[in-house]
């Protein structure tokens, strides 16, 4: 599970984070959700101990990020909204390269990366022969996701993880998730595709400004605020009420 309590980040006088306390049990998949600036990417970059927090603590089943890093991230995996890799690496020998970080011999580690090809439905011959620099963005998306899961985390970070993914490989990935949730995994899901986090996700936390609003399931928390589907919680919430006369009006104005 993950355990934030208090997490603060600032970035000189902004506050990207503003103590957030925040808790994501095991077995569940719980949709992170909030506009631009939010302070989705912040805080899973401070989970994962790629930024180090202001004020607060993070926990990862137990093991306090900022005291005991190298712990902390064994137990994770995290793929990023950025995709970065090395590019100059072919991706088996980027996969090789992640399972040895983690201590998985190269012998344990091609049988799990073989069971990801098959998976994802890639070309062997492609992973150890061309760079990842020469990858499609839903061919790199894939090795990426790979990478994450290589050594069975306990829990998964995912920023935008369906981005460049083709429609059959997003499907299958989807239920990849909830298979990995009903074993005890801990999932954060941070998307902007709303009706993608609405099917997938138990529950949502909905963050703005760097603060939590409200977090629970998605019926639930319509009910409880007199919205019809989760696109107008998130806009009620979140302060941007209104955006189809919005964008009625700019539509008129562009064009007369």
């Amino acid at each position: 599970m993950i355990s934030i309590q208090g997490l603060t980040k600032r970035f000189g006088a902004q506050t990207a984070v503003d103590h957030l306390t925040w808790e994501v049990p095991p077995g569940k998949i719980v949709g992170l959700l909030g506009p631009n600036g939010a302070g989705k990417t912040t805080t899973l970059k401070m989970v994962t101990g790629m930024l180090q927090s202001d004020e607060g603590t993070a926990l990862v089943c137990g093991v306090n990020v900022a005291t005991h890093p190298m712990e902390a991230k064994r137990l994770l995996g995290f793929v990023p909204d950025s995709g970065a890799v090395y590019e100059s690496l072919t991706g088996l020998e980027f996969l090789l390269m992640i399972g040895a970080l983690y201590g998985i011999c190269e012998e344990e580690a091609r049988p799990r990366i073989r069971q990801f090809l098959d998976f994802f439905e890639l070309d062997e011959q492609t992973l150890s022969s061309k760079f990842l620099g020469a990858y499609s963005k839903g061919m790199r998306r894939k090795v990426v996701i790979t990478a994450a899961l290589l050594h069975n985390p306990k829990v998964v970070l995912l920023d935008e993880p369906l981005d460049g993914l083709d429609a059959n490989a997003a499907v299958g990935f989807k239920a990849l998730l909830e298979t990995l949730a009903r074993e005890g995994k801990t999932i954060v899901y941070s998307s902007h595709v709303l009706d993608v986090v609405e099917r997938v996700c138990d529950s949502v936390a909905i963050m703005a400004q760097g603060r939590l609003l409200v977090e629970g399931s998605p019926k639930e928390l319509q009910h409880q605020h007199g919205a019809d589907t989760l696109e107008q919680l998130f806009t009620r919430l979140t302060g941007l009420s209104g955006l189809e006369a919005r964008a009625e009006s700019f539509a008129k104005n562009m064009l007369s």
